[in-house]
């Protein structure tokens, strides 16, 4: 009876797997967006993270910083998912989508509240730019400059050198760069 007193204890003392996991849920799922492009994309890429990590629970609960390895696992996942997904053959493209989506006349008052719909296309904007790099790029800048990790932390959640983690960071910030100067010159041309 003591023993069984003593591990209830304990086990009350330290949180459980599910817990701390559903503690991070919605973090984890605002960054599996940016990573897997859409809200379904990201439920899933969340979920077969959660498998993988309750399949080895301790190593998740040992973890100094649980985020940051839950984070790594969503980010493996969201990389497993685009490679399988480009294997995939393209029937039609999308193209009108695109053209007469969210951006057509938001018709809020200026300097007045929209109802959060100017947040929302800047998130879109965010999520479409983070797609154009790839996970690990994508990665370390969600982690530096989205999370506010330093580069060494970063580099340390991604399991690579700092100095690799600099030079994808550099080279993500470089594309953004280059895809927004375009997009600004393809907009002063119509």
């Amino acid at each position: 009876m003591a023993d069984a007193r003593a591990s209830s204890a304990s086990s009350a003392a330290s949180p459980t797997f599910d817990e701390v996991f559903c503690g991070l849920l919605p973090r984890l799922y605002r960054r599996a967006v940016m990573l897997a492009g859409s809200r379904q994309s990201a439920e899933d890429v969340v979920h077969e993270a959660y498998l993988r990590l309750a399949a080895r629970p301790q190593r998740f609960l040992a973890h100094p910083e649980p985020y940051a390895y839950a984070f790594t696992a969503v980010l493996n996942v969201a990389r497993d998912a685009y490679r399988k997904d480009r294997r995939q053959v393209l029937v039609d493209g999308m193209d009108g989508v695109e053209e007469g989506g969210a951006g057509a006349g938001s018709g809020a008052a200026p300097g007045g509240w929209d109802g959060g719909v100017e947040r929302r296309q800047a998130e879109i904007e965010a999520v479409r730019l983070l797609g154009k790099l790839s996970h690990r790029q994508a990665g370390i800048v969600i982690l530096v400059d989205l999370d506010g990790y330093t580069l060494d932390q970063a580099a340390k959640i991604m399991k690579v050198h700092r100095g690799t983690a600099a030079r994808h960071r550099a080279r993500a910030l470089d594309r953004l760069r280059a895809y927004l100067v375009a997009s600004e010159h393809g907009q002063a041309g119509r």
